[in-house]
């Protein structure tokens, strides 16, 4: 159940990191309240997890989680670069991100 909360806290992680680009410096309100509501969730559901998962692997896989999720939707909403280098590497975080949940079974 903990990697649950996890992955859900690492979805909210994106949540707020695209909030944050669309609150404009948090002068616009309903972006900036998303932002904040999904920031909240999201540590709430880290804190969840790091009940029972070690500290390192939990917040590695979330910002891991947070980083390809933002990538990706910068990409498709945001028009930024979509190289194939800068898709190699967060296929690599990918990577870790599975390796992290296997040694940590």
């Amino acid at each position: 159940m903990e990697w649950i909360y996890l992955i859900i806290a690492g979805l909210f992680e994106t949540g707020w990191a695209i909030g944050l680009k669309y609150s404009d410096g948090l002068t616009r309100f309903y972006p900036m309240a998303f932002t904040f509501i999904t920031l909240i969730l999201s540590m709430s559901l880290l804190e969840r997890a790091l009940r029972t998962l070690p500290v390192g692997t939990a917040y590695a896989v979330w910002t891991g989680i947070g980083i390809i999720g933002t990538t990706v939707l910068g990409i498709f909403l945001f028009n930024e670069s979509m190289s194939v280098t800068r898709i190699f590497f967060i296929g690599l975080i990918a990577i870790g991100i599975g390796g992290l949940k296997l040694v940590s079974a």
